[in-house]
């Protein structure tokens, strides 16, 4: 076969559009990880995460998407302010905060505008609280910490659409919102009665290996009904294994060569693997997804803290697997139950 007809193959298998963004999906995290561990700043293993994130769901550059990056980083420092000020001293006005963040954030995520704002205010509600419990001292300089990954990432996500721009592709906005203001709010108070009761516990009992859980279930509740919890809850067990088993792999050769460049060049093999995986199996995208940002939040955390990391991977399993039996238990209880609250009489849709 012919060079000619090598390249036109390869070039149906993956088109030019995909190549570029998987490159750019693998240079981002890269990057992202090497300024992470050489400057080390607070919360800096947070940074290829969002650079990952970033990267994948938004697929051209546009200043409205840059604004909206920035403006979450903005809340984020906000939230960390007032935590430093003493109000994580107060139990009970702190939590029924969380619960009222937790509304807007959940009432935003179903406008495709602010669906990243969204995520990552409820990622700021939930981080920052948790931890200020433990050390209110510190909670401003985590959130400028959480800040600062989330700055360096929409440097680095503007930075490589600049240089590696995607020209078949234009921001053509944002797609109206469908659904009613009033069906918002319903989904949005379903979602807090089924997320709340866990994230209260965990605040109460600070079990401080059950911060990704306690998101995790945060941004699924607004997902789950009776048929998907179950899918849900192998889904969070799957692919959370599969980025322990990845952790552990790359824990154990970052073991034998404690080297940023090479810390950095075994990420960047991660990333263009998944990566690949993620941007030519649409339906399998959300596990692939899941398994990078388990496995740079395992490496990351236990690079931070000096601790095993196969330990955590068991005992951050152990609570997902709780968490897996609670959604499917509350979506099916939730949805058995005739309370008025839960009973939506309204417009689903915008007239």
């Amino acid at each position: 076969m012919s060079d000619k007809a090598l390249s036109d193959q390869a070039t149906k298998v993956l088109p030019t559009a995909v190549q570029t963004r998987i490159l750019r999906f693998t240079l981002g995290v890269a990057l992202a990880t090497f300024l992470a561990a050489w400057i080390d700043w607070p919360l800096a293993f947070v940074a290829p995460i969002f650079t990952a994130k970033f990267l994948f769901e938004k697929r051209v550059l546009h200043v409205d998407i840059v604004h909206e990056l920035l403006l979450a980083m903005i809340v984020t420092v906000a939230i960390g302010v007032a935590l430093s000020l003493g109000f994580a001293q107060y139990p009970v006005p702190m939590l029924a905060s969380v619960a009222g963040l937790m509304m807007i954030g959940y009432f935003l995520f179903l406008d495709p505008k602010w669906n990243l704002f969204a995520t990552i205010l409820l990622m700021s509600t939930l981080m920052l609280p948790f931890m200020a419990i433990q050390s209110t001292g510190t909670t401003i300089f985590l959130a400028i910490g959480l800040s600062l990954s989330g700055a360096i990432s929409v440097g680095i996500f503007a930075l490589l659409h600049i240089y590696l721009p995607e020209r078949e592709e234009r921001h053509a906005g944002y797609q109206a919102v469908s659904l009613s203001d009033e069906f918002r709010w319903f989904s949005a108070l379903r979602a807090l009665i089924i997320a709340f009761p866990v994230v209260s516990v965990f605040f109460i009992f600070q079990i401080s290996e059950a911060l990704l859980s306690m998101i995790f279930i945060a941004l699924l509740s607004l997902m789950i009904t009776g048929e998907k919890s179950v899918k849900l809850s192998a889904f969070l067990l799957i692919s959370n294994a599969i980025g322990g088993m990845i952790a552990i792999v790359v824990f154990g050769v970052l073991a034998l060569v404690p080297n940023i460049a090479f810390y950095t060049l075994f990420i960047a093999l991660l990333a263009i693997t998944l990566g690949t995986k993620m941007y030519t199996e649409s339906a399998k995208a959300p596990i692939y997804a899941t398994a990078l940002n388990t496995a740079l939040v395992l490496i990351g955390t236990t690079l931070m803290s000096s601790g095993v990391i196969d330990e955590k991977m068991w005992i951050r399993l152990g609570l997902l697997t709780l968490v897996a039996v609670y959604m499917v238990v509350a979506a099916f209880f939730i949805e058995t139950r005739q309370w008025k609250v839960l009973e939506f009489k309204g417009q689903m849709t915008k007239t």
